[in-house]
């Protein structure tokens, strides 16, 4: 499974689609240690789509090699992108089901930031997480006591979408149980969270943030409370 073309192509095509006069800012910008070639997210999905339908994965073997090859093996933080782009691409949307949920676990481990974390969590797992609930749900309860800081913050934010199909008493717990940790990107995660979910019943979450009023970070609780 070594010589995988689209593996290949999407390296070609990106860095032919380099703009180093943007590249150092987007790494500056991310505080990345990896480098940029200075390509738009928008720019990296225009050039990768194409690319997808071309050199198709044929099982959903290939998929993970695919998806995380991109990922792990990555010399640039676009390629990155492109791995979780391919991983949410229609064509291999059967394949969304918790025998994925350990690749995107190992995912979240080696992103370790913001901006490949977040949106693992929202649009991999909660999207798995809604579907399979009896599978998935005590893997998420699991991760709200990680020792790992990522995998909390997926527990907390893995339910942005779910809107009225928002498990309340697995959000309560993911919630519960990281109230009282100073990390910024757990504080923020949890008035996210909130945040989001005042879209679908804004009285549950000023409730909510009112009862833990001593416990709830400042930051959360004005993030929750931002549109209430």
């Amino acid at each position: 499974m070594s010589g995988i073309p689209l593996i290949r192509e999407v390296r070609r095509a990106l860095a032919a689609a380099a703009d180093p006069g943007r590249a150092p800012a987007m790494q500056k910008y991310m505080k990345s240690a990896m480098p940029y070639y200075g390509v738009s997210l928008p720019k990296v999905r225009r050039v990768c789509n194409p690319l997808f339908d071309a050199y198709p994965l044929a099982s959903a073997e290939q998929f993970e090699a695919a998806v995380e090859r991109l990922f792990v093996e990555a010399t640039h933080r676009e390629e990155r992108y492109v791995a979780i782009h391919l991983a949410q691409h229609r064509r291999y949307r059967t394949y969304q089901t918790p025998d994925r949920v350990p690749l995107y676990r190992r995912l979240i481990i080696a992103g370790a930031w913001w901006d490949t974390v977040d949106e693992i969590a929202a649009n991999l797992i909660g999207p798995v997480l809604r579907t399979h609930p009896a599978r998935v749900r005590p893997v998420v309860h699991r991760w709200a006591t990680d020792p790992n800081m990522w995998l909390r913050r997926t527990a907390i934010i893995a339910q942005l979408g779910h809107k009225q199909d928002t498990d309340l008493d697995l959000l309560t717990y993911a919630i519960d149980v990281n109230g009282a940790d100073t990390e910024f990107f757990i504080r923020k995660a949890i008035g996210w969270a909130l945040r989001q979910y005042a879209r679908t019943d804004p009285d549950w979450v000023r409730a909510f943030v009112d009862g833990r009023e001593d416990v709830l970070s400042g930051l959360s609780k004005r993030e929750a409370r931002k549109h209430l």
